[in-house]
This record gives structure tokens, C-alpha cells and sequence, in this order.
């Protein structure tokens, strides 16, 4: 991507998460002459050089294309977690929505996508060495979000194939957390019915055990970093993994708040939320979980050999933000990320 006259960069899912993040630090960015951030709805959050556009892409009566022209990058991080029941409404708009995005950026003649795949859509790996971007990218097939992110990256290699003349760069980072996704993800996971300030160390004097159940986690912000890098460099092509240390584990939580663990078996663990999510009062689905406890860790060398990329802040310094913002409610002025301290 020239950065020397300015680009244009245009941001799906612009509101969420990463998103907000990637916003954020491209209206920063001295090379970036305009952001165009695509939502469902436009919020009151306006960095500088950006504008915004209502978009639903897992409606195929949006003209995504349109939205693109004039675009030297698209950078396609929109995604819908919910309704875990209804998967075929996911399906609709991550898988539907995510080939609505790449056939746009073929017809408005964009030079360059970027896409957010994840960890989620590595096939089960291992969690006590990590492995790199060759490792397979199916997915856990029983999760929908495992399964549509693996998906799209077969829709990619299609794509890759077909337009080489765009450059195709895939993310794949761990779980993504800052202070100002805390309430957001509560309500995605949690639900609405657990109140952010009782996520306290001092009310859990035990913290469960489950076996394989070590995860990578990582700063939106520094996530948010290696997307602007790869915008800027030419050569950045394929996939990335992107992490932090140290590996989450039952141990370094229990540490980071204070409690012991309490080995719990997975089938108690499982049944357990399999009923809160029966009952609709967990939002995330056990399949889900069967997930988590499958996925690989990551080696993350390629992100810093190539994209001089580094985090800035551990995993533990992240889930400590991310608590914090938990207790307090932390959110910001768009509508996915509101922020309320109870549900």
C-alpha cells in the first residue's frame, strides 16, 4: 500500500472491538489519509479523518461495492457472536456477509484485504508446544464460530487464487480483550444477567480447573498494531498468529486473583454450562467450550519477523484491564461497546 500520498482505508465491523481499536490508531497514523468505517449503526464516535457508513452485510441488499471504491485497503473485521441458537442467522452474516466483502473488494479493484480470521480456526493442536500458520485451519466442526471462521479461510484460498493481484493478509489472533471491551464481552459470554461488579477476586476464593483448558490471550490495541502494519508493508501476505504471553491456565489465573484451583472434570464443567446455555441463561454455547479446550497455541515468530510486531502488554496485564473494566463497566460511544456495570 503506497503510504507516502495517503491511503484510503475502509474498516468493517468498525464499532466492535477490534475495530474501534484499528480505527483508532489508523486516524493516528500520519500515512492514512481517511478512514471509512462500516457498521450496522453509526455512532457518535468520530476519530479524526473518518467518516461512516450504515451497512448490514448480512443483508444481500447492501451495495458493499460501492462503499469500497476509491479504497486502497479493506480491512474486514465485522462479526456477529450471537444468537448462539440460531446458527443459520450467524452463518448469514459472518459466512454470507464475509464472501459478500471479498467479491466487493474484487469488483471495486481494492489492492489489498485484510482479513480477521482467528485461532478459532485451527483443528485442534496442541497446549504444550506452539504451532505455526501451517498448521490446519478446520476448525472444531460442532462450534459455528470455529466453523464459519474456518469457512472463510477456504473461501480465501478461492479468492487468493482467483485475484492474485490483491494482496490477502489473514490475522489470526488469540481472545482479544482491553478495558473498554469489558462490558461488551460480558454481554456476549456472560450474558446480561451477570453483573460486571461481582466479577470480583475476593468473591472467588476458588477458581475451576478444567483440564485443557490453557488459552493465549492478547491486547485489542496491540492486535489493532499488526493490522496497521501489515497495511504498510508490501511484502506482508498470508496468514499471521498473533499472541501474547504467558499461555492462560487455571494456575496463572489463580495467581493473578488471589484464589486456588479446584480441579473440576470437563464432563462437570460442560454439563454445567450445556444447562445455563439450555436454559438461555449463558449466552456462550458448550460447544463453544468444547472448542477452547481443542485450540492450539500459537507460535507467533512469523508476526515479528515480518511485521516487526511485538505486544506491549502480557496476557496477564491484558485479563487484569479486562477485569478492571469488568468491575467498572468499561465500554465506549458505539453501540456494540456500551458501557453498564450490571446486567
Amino acid at each position: 500500500m503506497n503510504s507516502s500520498a495517503g491511503s484510503r482505508v475502509v474498516v468493517t465491523g468498525a464499532t466492535g472491538n477490534v475495530g474501534t481499536s484499528v480505527v483508532r490508531l489508523l486516524s493516528e497514523d500520519p500515512g492514512v489519509k481517511s478512514v471509512r468505517g462500516l457498521a450496522r449503526r453509526t455512532p457518535e464516535w468520530s476519530p479524526e479523518k473518518t467518516e461512516w457508513s450504515a451497512v448490514d452485510l448480512g443483508s444481500d441488499q447492501s451495495n458493499v461495492a460501492e462503499r469500497f471504491e476509491g479504497a486502497d485497503a479493506v480491512i474486514h473485521l465485522a462479526w456477529a457472536f450471537q444468537p448462539t441458537h440460531d446458527p443459520a442467522t450467524t452463518w448469514r452474516t459472518n459466512v454470507l456477509g464475509g464472501i459478500r466483502v471479498f467479491e466487493a473488494v474484487a469488483a471495486a479493484r481494492v489492492p489489498v484485504l485484510v482479513h480477521a480470521s482467528s485461532v478459532g480456526a485451527y483443528s485442534p493442536g496442541p497446549k504444550d508446544r506452539p504451532v505455526d500458520e501451517s498448521w490446519p485451519t478446520h476448525g472444531w466442526p460442532d462450534a459455528a464460530y470455529c466453523r464459519e471462521k474456518a469457512y472463510l479461510e477456504r473461501a480465501l484460498d478461492v479468492f487468493e487464487r482467483d485475484h492474485p493481484e490483491v494482496r490477502v493478509v489473514r490475522m489470526r489472533p488469540a481472545f482479544l480483550f482491553k478495558w473498554e471491551s469489558a462490558s461488551e464481552q460480558r454481554r456476549i459470554f456472560g450474558g446480561r444477567f451477570l453483573p460486571g461488579p461481582l466479577v470480583r477476586p475476593e468473591l472467588l476464593p476458588f477458581l475451576p480447573d478444567v483440564p485443557g483448558l490453557r488459552v493465549q490471550a492478547l491486547h485489542t490495541d496491540d492486535a489493532a498494531e499488526a493490522y496497521r502494519l501489515a497495511l504498510h508493508s508490501d511484502s506482508a501476505r498470508g496468514a499471521f498468529n498473533l499472541a501474547a504471553d504467558p499461555p492462560l491456565d487455571a494456575a496463572v489465573l489463580a495467581d493473578l486473583l488471589g484464589s486456588r484451583p479446584l480441579r473440576l472434570p470437563r464432563t462437570a464443567a460442560r454439563s454445567a454450562i450445556a444447562a445455563a446455555w439450555g436454559l438461555r441463561l449463558l449466552p456462550a454455547s458448550p460447544h463453544l467450550f468444547d472448542a477452547v479446550l481443542r485450540l492450539p497455541l500459537m507460535d507467533c515468530a512469523r508476526a515479528r519477523a515480518e511485521l516487526d510486531w511485538a505486544p506491549r502488554r502480557t496476557a496477564t496485564e491484558v485479563l487484569q484491564e479486562f477485569l478492571e473494566g469488568l468491575q467498572q463497566g468499561g465500554g465506549m460511544q458505539t453501540e456494540p461497546m456500551r458501557g453498564r456495570k450490571a446486567g
